[in-house]
């Protein structure tokens, strides 16, 4: 069997490399996980709801957003598992899923927060 060859030879071990790459729809996931952060607001419900399980009325009032906006992110995070609701009487109440995704991505908001804006 004739193995293709990479344009340029540089003696590296190209074929480690390339099996080691993971499948394109792993990176479509990381990238719609990673889309919930280009939004200021989504980021930033996101961070709220990682300290604190709130309901809508409450995001609202902390984001200076009105309901149906903050619903919108809610409904965005919830369809990439990032957050979890669960009904009391007449409220829905949010907060960051326990999963390993969305913790992950909590501590790097955190670490990156910590980062670009160190305290004095």
């Amino acid at each position: 069997m004739n193995k293709k060859k990479a344009p340029h030879d540089h003696g590296e071990h190209l074929d480690s490399i390339i099996n080691s790459i993971p499948k394109d729809k792993d990176f479509y996931n990381v990238a719609e996980i990673f889309k919930q952060l280009n939004d200021l607001s989504r980021l930033k419900i996101f961070f709220i709801l990682c300290h604190v399980e709130e309901c809508v009325t409450n995001i609202s009032y902390i984001t200076n957003m009105t309901s149906p906006a903050v619903s919108h992110h809610l409904k965005s995070l919830k369809n990439c598992s990032l957050i979890i609701s669960k009904r009391k009487g007449k409220e829905v109440y949010y907060k960051a899923a326990l999963s390993k995704k969305a913790q992950s991505l909590h501590h790097m908001i955190e670490n990156l927060i910590k980062i670009t804006c160190p305290s004095e």
